[in-house]
């Protein structure tokens, strides 16, 4: 088996459980933003993708500012690009792995969790505002993604909850959509 087919059934996988998980269980019809989601899982758990830098415990949202703030030099689909891996990444661990966050935390720093949703919001509507020349996440949909940021973080919980307990009869093989 090659390693094609394995990254081919995740992604069957993944767009499976977030359509679901989107279209049935949240009422969300937003085929491009559910795709989106759907290869955000894949990006992220891909060992030859890039990532963006791990941040040092206790500092991540130090660290996503500090990637904010480097990249406002940056110009056209550069500057575009690292502001939606910022949106990404911040959706990415709000919506899945939340408690990762809140551990990296002092337990004085209650507002960990709506920093982090302000910097991926702030950072998809900054790159949907972006022109790029070969658009594989247009503006529009970047806007939305800023927009319904937390609806779309509470729609990863729910997909990673899926995952860990799934329903009877919705085993993987139920959201392997062909």
């Amino acid at each position: 088996m090659g390693i094609q087919e394995p990254i081919t059934l995740l992604r069957r996988f993944f767009s499976g459980l977030a359509e679901h998980t989107f279209q049935v269980r949240l009422g969300v019809v937003d085929p491009p933003m559910i795709e989106y989601v759907g290869t955000l899982l894949l990006r992220f758990i891909r060992a030859d993708q890039p990532r963006l830098p791990s941040p040092p415990m206790g500092r991540p949202r130090l660290d996503l500012d500090r990637l904010l703030m480097a990249a406002e030099p940056r110009g056209g689909a550069a500057r575009r690009e690292l502001h939606r891996q910022i949106g990404d990444f911040a959706l990415y661990w709000t919506g899945l792995f939340p408690e990762s966050l809140r551990r990296r935390h002092a337990p004085s720093d209650l507002d960990w969790y709506h920093s982090y949703c302000l910097l991926g919001k702030r950072a998809y509507l900054i790159a949907s505002e972006i022109e790029a020349p070969d658009d594989a996440a247009p503006g529009a949909l970047l806007e939305r993604l800023g927009q319904h940021f937390e609806m779309c973080a509470y729609g990863l919980r729910e997909i990673r909850r899926a995952w860990e307990t799934p329903e009877p009869g919705s085993g993987p093989s139920a959201f392997l959509i062909s």
